[in-house]
């Protein structure tokens, strides 16, 4: 069981406030707190590693075996992985899926040059590749330049 003496939030601001790498000295049991304690931005582990749990001592209780040693250690990677860089951007994976994911801006129903674009005769569908759906409300009350048939991209 993970207690709050851990006090993991203590990482970020001990990072801020001295300006230097932070780690984590558990003593708890099981892996949850290092796992925590990186994901907050801990750059050091000590942890206690034994062969067998049984052992007389006062660490080998809340050691590690070697099988949850490297459940740790290969799950502390997985979440540095997955911290990324802190610059908001598509993945590579999002980029290849934009156009197929997001949605563009259709006609719902027949819709004749100089009607006016409504939610009537609007809808949105898949694929992204015309008018994007968050272009919505700017959209609405424009007049047709052209007239389009169902599931159309509305062109402007």
């Amino acid at each position: 069981m993970i207690h709050n003496r851990s006090n993991i939030f203590t990482i970020p601001y001990l990072r801020k406030v001295f300006g230097c790498e932070v780690g984590l000295s558990d003593h708890t049991p099981g892996i949850g707190a290092a796992v925590a304690a990186v994901a907050h931005g801990a750059t050091l582990i000590e942890k206690h590693f034994t062969l067998d749990r049984t052992l007389p001592g006062p660490d080998h209780a809340a050691s590690l075996e070697p099988d949850e040693l490297k459940t740790m250690v290969v799950t502390i990677r997985n979440i540095e992985k997955a911290m990324g860089d802190g610059v908001k951007k598509p993945s590579p994976g999002e980029i290849k899926n934009i156009s197929v994911a997001r949605k563009s801006i259709v006609a719902r129903k027949p819709i004749k040059k100089g009607d006016m674009f409504s939610e009537d005769n609007l809808t949105v569908k898949r694929p992204g590749t015309g008018i994007s759906a968050m272009e919505w409300d700017e959209l609405l009350g424009q007049v047709a330049k052209q007239k389009f048939k169902p599931d159309d991209l509305i062109i402007t």
